[in-house]
């Protein structure tokens, strides 16, 4: 079996720093990886073939530094030894310098996600995709762009990460998603054999803290419907958007977007649901073709006036829609004195929240909003705006 030492070559320059390397030795073979480590020959231990320094040393984080990454490289080559050895086919000690500099040259986190979200977008699992590409760059800009390999994930490097977050004014909510995706990550590369488990994660939050949904009674929506808004279009327009979502039992903006004309089918919106894939049939009304009227020039395959223009990257334009429909909203929010931020997905929650006390049976509601079950619909339900219940409390306390 193939053995690693760790050696020093001094500077030919005086005072300089000399460079830390690997040599490998297999069947009489000597080979050699340079590594990026570089220290003076007084920080050099021979008898332990590991860099050293005194505790009073202002070099002192430096060496143990290098110390941390000259374990993690030696594990990684210790590792791929063992997988040569598992294969049972005979290897050479060049075979070990290979499979080492492809391993670090793919195996980082920046290169193995960015080869992932490839991955996902060839499946064209497209969202998905993007929550990735959105924590990898998240990633990148913790470590300054400085790429870290898979393997050197440790719970230190994942509770700083954590601890940027926070300095950053991040909610726990918004961390743990893309702690999650990281913990996706790493977790499947341990499942492809190319780590091993050091539970890096064990740390840090990854869970999910319930947050009170937003939903506005149909007193209200009437409100939004009626305002003149003639004046200022994009407000209009943004108000009308809502009220479809409202009319098409809460339907997601996503699903909105890429709704095509040929899914309107006598009289009915036939579509699947793009987060789950479930296929949902809704009446068309008169008040859904009122506001459709208005927007009738509209020269794409798309039924509603959100993607607006063929031959352009279509889900930048529905990204970009959808951001420039809840800042209209916001400031219609603020039109009437709301006192919460108003989104398209406040309008799934209030078709939900009205249906409820309407006494519409939940099994009803779950299948008007597409839920997969029962138990999902009462779980959203639950998570509504507690405010009637707080009214309610509140004349059962006065009562006294």
């Amino acid at each position: 079996m193939a053995s690693i030492k760790v050696k020093f070559r001094p500077s030919t320059v005086a005072d300089h720093e000399g460079t830390i390397y690997f040599q490998i030795i297999h069947e009489r073979k000597t080979r050699q990886i340079l590594s990026n480590y570089h220290i003076f020959i007084h920080e050099w231990d021979e008898k332990r073939q590991m860099a050293t320094t005194t505790s009073i040393s202002d070099r002192r984080s430096v060496i143990q530094s290098i110390c941390e990454h000259i374990r993690s490289d030696i594990e990684r080559l210790n590792r791929i030894i063992r997988k040569l050895e598992h294969r049972g086919w005979s290897y050479t000690a060049d075979d070990i310098v290979l499979e080492y500099k492809r391993y670090s040259k793919e195996y980082t986190v920046f290169n193995y996600m960015e080869t992932l979200i490839d991955r996902l977008k060839n499946h064209n699992r497209i969202r998905t995709s993007e929550t990735y590409k959105s924590a990898l760059k998240s990633f990148k800009k913790f470590r300054h762009d400085e790429d870290i390999m898979l393997d050197s994930l440790t719970s230190e490097v994942m509770e700083e990460y954590e601890a940027w977050h926070r300095t950053r004014g991040n909610t726990p909510n918004t961390i743990s998603f893309y702690t999650r995706i990281l913990r996706a990550v790493y977790n499947r590369a341990v499942e492809e054999e190319i780590i091993e488990n050091k539970y890096p994660f064990k740390r840090v939050y990854t869970g999910v803290d319930k947050t009170i949904k937003r939903a506005l009674p149909l007193s209200i929506i009437r409100r939004i419907k009626t305002l003149d808004l003639h004046m200022e279009p994009a407000m209009e327009y943004a108000r009308d958007m809502f009220l479809l979502s409202f009319y098409l039992r809460g339907m997601s903006i996503i699903d909105m977007a890429f709704l095509r004309k040929t899914d309107l089918i006598n009289g009915f919106i036939v579509y699947r649901r793009r987060k789950t894939g479930q296929k949902l049939t809704i009446r068309w009304t008169n008040e859904m073709q009122l506001i459709l009227d208005k927007y009738a020039v509209n020269p794409t395959q798309y039924l509603l006036p959100i993607i607006k223009h063929t031959g352009i990257n279509e889900r930048a334009c529905y990204r970009n829609t959808a951001y420039r429909i809840n800042i209209n909203l916001n400031r219609i929010a603020q039109m009437l004195n709301l006192n919460f931020r108003l989104t398209m997905y406040v309008a799934r929650h209030s078709w939900a929240s009205v249906a409820k006390a309407k006494g519409v049976p939940i099994s009803v509601i779950s299948v008007g909003m597409g839920h997969e079950s029962e138990t999902t619909t009462r779980i959203y339900l639950s998570s509504l705006d507690t405010s009637v219940v707080d009214r309610a409390n509140d004349l059962i306390i006065s009562s006294l």
